[in-house]
């Protein structure tokens, strides 16, 4: 092969960085359970980076690496591995399954036929208190119409989509859902089905204003004015805080997103609502994008605050903030808190503040940022309007 028939070389992956935050809240999901495998994919990391993050934390609390084991403590691991794999998979079903324990044995029985290839019909039919004579009974009934069969099966693939949502999803998304898996329906008959089975989005709270601005720090003009589609990447982002409440206290969040593609770019989380917060939410949107052309929030002291003023400045950011008293004019960043409150904050009591900080990572992260199918965007994820829109540009 001659030098020019050779295979361009496919270009690499420019090296990421991360704050001390994300790969703490990467290693508790990992700690927690999932496998470093699953983790990295659900986070776009390597296996390596996360391996690393792990072994790291785990010699911190010194949990070393075991030394050479008997063979009785060999099986014994062995027979533990086994019970992890068992409980693992009976968590999977309970997973999809929760919801059908209150259905009928007709539901129920759709269910097993739809994921027998998946997982034991014995165990399916335990977890969902009905019996294996019950379901092969079943199979043998005379065939229904090919109508009723067909809705029959739709309706199980909705009410999993709905509760892999956790409830959160209505007609629109979980039609979305079902056509990037493939399945070929219309919108209409979705919403039939789910009103059927009582199935419906959660409905939003009413708004309610935190922003204290009663400050002396100087105030910037309203550059943004609503231009909530840019167009193009990097071009502006909005800022904003919200604060979730646990037993210990309050915890406050912090988040960047690109008004682009809706992606959470940066965030922070703390027990003080202050400058630093926003600085460090600041600092992890600069470590792994480029400077956008404008930054837009409301008019809190924080984000007026000299420091953060100064480093908008030395990175080339326009400063923006919203009129007095109208949230409307940071309406992105207010909607994304309204949604991460009723989809994941209002369904859980947190103990503490690290279970909240947990809960918010995997929240951002794994699910709003890379499956979350957001309506603005055509409902595909941020991370899959990112690379759809990179692609169109390569293309071009």
């Amino acid at each position: 092969m001659s030098a020019t028939d050779e295979k361009p070389k496919k270009p690499r992956r420019p090296r990421r960085e991360f704050t001390a935050e994300f790969k703490a809240g990467a290693v508790k999901l990992v700690l927690e359970g999932k496998s470093i495998p699953q983790v990295a994919k659900e986070l776009d990391l390597t296996e390596s980076a996360l391996r690393l993050w792990v072994e790291q934390v785990k010699t911190d609390r010194g949990e070393g690496k075991p030394g050479a084991l008997t063979t009785e403590e060999r099986e014994e691991l062995s027979r533990l591995r086994k019970e992890n794999r068992e409980l693992r998979l009976e968590r999977e079903i309970l997973k999809k399954c929760g919801g059908l324990l209150r259905e009928g044995d007709e539901v129920k029985f759709a269910f097993i036929d739809a994921k027998k290839a998946h997982f034991p019909v014995a165990t399916l039919c335990r977890h969902l208190g009905v019996s294996r004579s019950g379901y092969y009974a079943w199979v043998k009934r005379p065939e229904e119409s090919e109508h009723t069969k067909s809705d029959r099966a739709l309706g199980v693939e909705v009410l999993a989509v709905h509760q892999e949502s956790r409830g959160t999803y209505g007609a629109p998304r979980v039609h979305a859902e079902l056509k990037a898996r493939g399945r070929r329906v219309a919108r209409k008959r979705v919403a039939r089905l789910m009103r059927q089975a009582g199935l419906r989005a959660r409905a939003r709270r009413r708004f309610v204003r935190t922003t204290d601005s009663a400050h002396s720090h100087p105030v910037s003009a309203n550059s943004l004015e609503r231009n909530f589609q840019p167009g193009q990447p990097e071009r502006a982002w909005v800022g904003d805080i919200t604060y979730v409440w646990t037993e210990e206290g309050w915890l406050y969040l912090a988040v960047l997103l690109d008004l682009f593609s809706r992606k959470v770019v940066g965030w922070a989380m703390g027990e003080r609502i202050d400058r630093h917060l926003v600085l460090s939410a600041l600092d992890m949107a600069l470590l792994d994008h480029p400077a956008p052309e404008l930054h837009h929030s409301d008019r809190g002291s924080q984000y007026a605050s000299e420091d953060y003023r100064q480093l908008l400045k030395e990175r080339g950011i326009e400063c923006s903030m919203s009129r007095k008293g109208n949230c409307w004019d940071n309406a992105v960043a207010e909607s994304f808190f309204s949604t991460l409150k009723l989809e994941r904050v209002y369904l859980t009591r947190f103990e503490t503040r690290a279970a909240a900080k947990g809960t918010l990572f995997e929240y951002i992260e794994v699910f709003y940022n890379r499956k979350r199918r957001h309506s603005a965007l055509g409902y595909v994820s941020p991370a899959e309007y990112e690379r759809m829109a990179a692609t169109k540009r390569l293309a071009a």
